[in-house]
């Protein structure tokens, strides 16, 4: 894991604790279909450069992006600071890690 990452049970106690940062899902419709957290925005990453206007008011906030496994996430993150988002992270092994150590039982394809 790097400085860009954050693990999926960081991103938990950010929820429980409930801290204001805007935690952005960057998959596809169909994959948000299938299964979500609690909690996380879709903006998937085929439309974030249309979007990134919508995400400006948390320019200064904190955002966390998960996806499947971290790759789109992680690509997304380092696109946003580009962007002149200061204080991005990609939630490590994604959806997937969550399901199977945050929320045992979730859906995972």
């Amino acid at each position: 894991m790097n400085s860009l990452e954050i693990d999926c049970s960081g991103v938990k106690a950010k929820l429980d604790s409930e801290e204001d940062f805007l935690f952005l899902d960057c998959r596809e419709q169909d994959e948000y279909d299938t299964v979500k957290i609690e909690g996380a925005t879709l903006v998937p990453m085929s439309q974030i450069e249309n979007r990134v206007e919508d995400l400006k008011p948390h320019e200064q906030k904190e955002i966390i992006v998960h996806c499947h496994h971290g790759g789109r996430s992680l690509q997304v993150t380092i696109w946003l600071k580009q962007q002149g988002f200061a204080n991005v992270k990609s939630m490590a092994g994604g959806i997937d890690e969550w399901a199977q150590t945050i929320e045992p039982g979730m859906t995972r394809y």
